[in-house]
């Protein structure tokens, strides 16, 4: 199984050659909300509850025969004051996804609904869309793991892990995701994302207290909560090598009153 590390979506072969000249990076969008958690009331976009958060992205270029560069790097920076609690939840390990695939993980492992990614894959000079699925674990240690399957024109079988930090205001919680290239044959370009559709957050009961992995904070700033993006792109001659960073950032809507 090849692995790669984000919510992601489908990747490409290609004939086609890169020329040496310089490249722009590849142009993102994101836009985030908080929603309810399936099955527990009284959750999604209100100050201080429970809600999971569901994100999409776009991703935009030409720079790489036709397509963006690869992407080999995802940070996410969620607002300060939100909290995040991992602790109680069933967790599922890399090994055994790579290994099996999703089949064995426990249920309450599952960190959110299924998602979808979307993409091209090209033989030659054609190129023909695919769509995968987007399923979200959570892993050992706190963490976090997605796991892409695509069926048709090509079946692809993907895992995505981030880690979780912590970052200084306006920002708080922070997902940190290397992407590791999806090589094809020698001399055949590596994949393009076009777009990502992931939604995280779940809950579970203990006793009568229900916990939470995601709290809304209990405040919300002039303007929304601020969101903010960062990928990382392989360079176009060699994507092994650094390229091309991207940014996007985000106001999500303060919850009505």
């Amino acid at each position: 199984m090849r692995r790669i590390s984000t919510c992601l979506a489908v990747f490409g072969l290609a004939v086609l050659g890169l020329s040496a000249s310089a490249s722009a990076a590849p142009t993102i969008t994101m836009k985030a909300v908080a929603v309810p958690i399936p099955g527990f009331p009284h959750t999604g976009n209100i100050l201080g509850a429970g809600a999971a958060l569901k994100t999409e992205y776009t991703i935009s270029g030409t720079e790489y025969g036709g397509f963006p560069a690869p992407l080999t790097g995802v940070k996410f920076y969620g607002p300060a004051s939100a909290k995040l609690h991992p602790q109680g939840f069933a967790t599922c390990a890399p090994s055994v996804i790579e290994a099996q695939g999703t089949g064995p993980c426990p249920k309450a492992s599952k960190a959110g609904p299924v998602g979808e990614g979307s993409g091209v894959v090209s033989f030659g000079t054609e190129r023909v869309s695919e769509t995968a699925t987007i399923e979200p674990f959570f892993a050992p240690g706190g963490g976090l793991e997605f796991f892409a399957k695509g069926v048709s024109p090509v079946s692809i079988e993907l895992l995505s892990k981030g880690s979780v930090v912590s970052s200084s205001p306006p920002f708080g919680p922070t997902v940190l995701a290397e992407v590791p290239l999806i090589e094809s044959v020698p001399g055949a370009l590596d994949g393009a994302e076009k777009s990502i559709e992931v939604q995280v957050g779940a809950a579970y009961k203990k006793g009568k207290k229900t916990v939470y992995y995601i709290t809304v904070p209990k405040k919300c700033p002039k303007g929304g909560f601020p969101l903010k993006t960062v990928m990382e792109f392989g360079n176009v001659n060699n994507p092994k090598e650094p390229g091309e960073k991207a940014e996007a950032t985000y106001s999500a809507p303060c919850p009505k009153k």
